[in-house]
């Protein structure tokens, strides 16, 4: 190869390398210029087993989760809310409301290093 071909292929190569730069900042942009939405702006503030009790009533009652997650996104983004939220003031939050939201209980037993439900022991 000659000198000449190989800085055409060296300004061939760095073109395509500024192409690739400026296209991924590009999307870069795009991606920090999008709003969380109300959904995403709550699950930052969920606690212990919050995301669990949420998913849960999102399946049970969608239109009353949706509704409530807009109001507490609202409120998280004011900052009326500061702390974060765990499962059981969630829970405690959609049953004042009067949404009955069910969430399965398991109550396990330790016998002599063994790890057994209730249930079981009942037996």
């Amino acid at each position: 190869m000659s000198d000449k071909e190989l800085e055409k292929l060296k300004a061939k190569r760095l073109e395509e390398m500024k192409k690739n730069l400026s296209s991924q900042q590009n999307s870069k942009k795009l991606i920090h210029n999008n709003k969380p939405t109300d959904r995403e702006i709550l699950i930052k503030k969920l606690g212990y087993r919050g995301l669990e009790v949420l998913e849960t009533a999102e399946n049970q009652f969608p239109n009353e989760t949706k509704q409530l997650i807009q109001k507490l996104s609202e409120l998280i983004s004011v900052g009326y809310i500061k702390e974060n939220i765990d499962g059981g003031n969630l829970l405690s939050l959609f049953r004042s409301i009067g949404i009955n939201v069910r969430v399965n209980n398991k109550i396990n037993i330790d016998k002599g290093g063994k790890i057994m439900s209730l249930s079981d022991k009942l037996k």
